[in-house]
């Protein structure tokens, strides 16, 4: 499936967010390189006009994940955040990886993000990126 056809997707490109303004991360980057994974939502780290617009749609609280603020749109789907841990969110979408005319978080960075948590589906993640990354490097 495209990724323009994925229902999260779809929502997401729903809200006309800027899109130099904004990167997707959490673990649908993954999709974007054709992992057959499952995802619960979309993590949209945003600033300036893509930020200020999601801002106009929800309301901003306290993320459970890092020091960021987060607006959860669409009963959950998207979640846009205003950081992603401790990184430079422009130096995330400066090295943004764009797939279908979307940012997406470099898989490298993924894998960066997921160690520092640990939790079990994400050292499963890390196991398939890494596998995918090393078969990849020919």
């Amino acid at each position: 499936m495209a990724l323009r056809e994925h229902p999260f997707f779809r929502e997401l490109l729903s809200l006309h967010l800027p899109v130099e303004d904004y990167v997707v991360a959490g673990s649908a980057p993954m999709l974007a390189h054709g992992f057959d994974r499952d995802i619960g939502d979309i993590d949209v780290v945003a600033r300036g006009a893509a930020w200020k617009n999601a801002l106009e749609l929800g309301q901003a609280a306290k993320s459970p994940l890092g020091p960021a603020l987060c607006i959860s749109l669409f009963g959950g789907d998207i979640e846009v955040l205003d950081a992603w841990f401790d990184y430079s969110v422009d130096g995330l979408i400066r090295e943004a990886e764009v797939f279908e005319g979307i940012r997406f978080l470099s898989l490298a960075r993924t894998v960066d993000w997921k160690s520092s948590l640990g939790r079990k589906v994400d050292l499963e993640d890390i196991s398939l990126i890494r596998n995918f990354l090393n078969s990849n490097e020919t």
